[in-house]
């Protein structure tokens, strides 16, 4: 946010100024006057105010030239420059007197006490909106949603307070160095995904727990990504507590502007600390419900093996007894039958039980693994496995960050689907072979279901998750009628390149 002390939720500082010009051209008989405000970051004045001359004729002026009747004079308070009072010669051609001097030192005295109280009502409430930003980012954190809405929330609530072009979360890598994981920008970017390497000097100060500022990133050799070099004054902060470096925030602003001050330095290291805090109080929250979610599968585990199969494999025996006590040769190829779709539902039990009682990091990386996982997970609050096909070589087509942004959009289509849709039949097709609407070769996952369909009205959060998701790729996301009688029910689409 601008500390401009002229800026618009001021107008009233702009009267005043004006005034004491007016002021100053009718006391000492000059043709005209003008003030120069310095905003902070800048040596000379940003701003200006003027009477007797209109203000882009001021500013082309700039300051009436020593000598020659003119007279500056600087504005300051507490010793700490504001700005600069400057008269042009008297309109008579006399040149200034003692009492016209004395008359300016007291008109400039006041532009400093005006400049200085709009300066620290600016700053209170900046203050408070770095404060309120910082609450935000703590509630989306906190709110058990989807991760990546929340990094997007921190990117969003950086980019505005600090009045940036861009704001940049960043997170470590599998790989070593820095991931951008969330972009938020005035147009459209392409840093999402961009890895910084282990030995970029700006990542080894950031894992350091060290501040960097940049004046300009064009001309700085540390600069973040090639991407990044289209900027100018950047800010570059740990997301860190407790002595734990957690990732990196960055705040860019257009090239020209000016760059970040002393105040918005102070202010955005505390908002960065709290989200660091909250980040870490959210991941103890996952962690603690990861292991809840552990715990209810070992659970569930455990009563299926000692309790269900045991009981179906009693049934199967009794079954069994009963056919060859049988002579009705219908009932004993029927109980045969019987017994057979109980030894198969036996093996799909244990093997329930077996990937139920696999640890997360047991399992390959493969996108079709994944997804296959997050099928299964399904499975248990659905009541029935959803019905998968593969078309192409999906493992060794999609890059990992697509695959990364296609499993949260499955895993949020498979969510909404056992929670809200009320589905008997979920249909999901990965097709590594798409073409999409600009011509580029893509994946595209479709998740179709039978259920009850969108309501007139219902929360869209979830829609517009998977939309974000596929725009941030360069792809997109749409949905229509579903699977069942009618077209009832809802078919989710959701494309990106590779």
């Amino acid at each position: 946010m601008s500390t401009d002390p002229l800026s618009a939720p001021l107008p009233e500082l702009r009267s005043t100024l004006e005034r004491i010009c007016e002021t100053a051209v009718e006391s000492t008989r000059a043709r005209y006057a003008l003030i120069g405000v310095v905003r902070e970051g800048h040596d000379g004045p940003t701003d200006v105010v003027s009477h007797g001359v209109d203000e882009a004729a001021a500013r082309r002026v700039g300051r009436p030239p020593d000598g020659h009747g003119g007279l500056r004079l600087p504005i300051r308070v507490h010793g700490e420059a504001f700005g600069t009072l400057c008269l042009a010669e008297r309109r008579d051609g006399r040149p200034f007197g003692d009492q016209d001097v004395d008359t300016a030192r007291v008109l400039a005295t006041e532009a400093g006490i005006a400049i200085g109280n709009a300066r620290l009502y600016e700053a209170a409430q900046q203050r408070e909106r770095w404060i309120d930003g910082s609450v935000a980012v703590t509630t989306a954190l906190l709110s058990g949603g989807d991760a990546h809405d929340a990094l997007q929330v921190v990117a969003e609530q950086a980019r505005g307070l600090s009045g940036s072009a861009a704001g940049v979360v960043l997170l470590p890598a599998d790989e070593g160095g820095l991931e951008i994981v969330a972009v938020a920008a005035d147009r459209p970017s392409t840093m999402l995904g961009e890895v910084v390497p282990p030995d970029s000097e700006i990542v080894t100060e950031l894992l350091d727990g060290q501040a960097v500022f940049v004046a300009d990133a064009a001309d700085d050799p540390r600069t973040l990504t090639a991407s990044a070099r289209g900027y100018g004054p950047v800010m570059l902060l740990p997301l860190q507590n407790d002595g734990r470096v957690l990732g990196a925030l960055v705040m860019l602003r257009t090239r020209g502007e000016r760059p970040f001050g002393e105040d918005e330095r102070a202010l955005a290291v505390q908002f960065a600390s709290q989200a660091a805090l909250a980040l870490m109080m959210a991941e103890a929250q996952r962690d603690r419900e990861r292991l809840a979610v552990f715990e209810d599968r070992d659970r569930i585990a455990r009563d299926l093996h000692d309790l269900v199969v045991q009981r179906l494999f009693t049934t199967g025996m009794m079954l069994e007894s009963a056919q060859r006590g049988s002579v009705v040769p219908e009932v004993r190829e029927g109980v045969a039958r019987a017994v057979d779709e109980l030894d198969v539902t036996i093996q799909e039990i244990r093997s329930a039980v077996f990937a139920l009682q696999q640890g997360p990091a047991e399992a390959p990386a493969g996108l079709r693994t994944r997804v296959l996982r997050e099928i299964s997970t399904v499975a248990v609050p659905l009541g029935f496995t959803p019905s998968h096909r593969f078309v192409g070589p999906v493992d060794t087509l999609v890059g990992d960050l697509t695959g990364k942004n296609l499993v949260a959009a499955l895993r949020e289509a498979l969510s909404n689907a056992f929670r809200h849709a009320g589905a008997s039949r979920v249909d999901v097709v990965v097709d590594a072979t798409a073409t999409l609407p600009d011509g580029r070769a893509g994946v595209r996952l479709t998740v179709a279901d039978d259920g009850v369909g969108i309501p007139d009205g219902g929360r869209r959060s979830g829609l517009r998750n998977l939309r974000r998701r596929a725009e941030a790729l360069g792809g997109d996301s749409a949905h229509g009628p579903g699977i069942g009688a009618d077209g009832a029910g809802t078919t989710v689409v959701w494309q990106a390149p590779y």
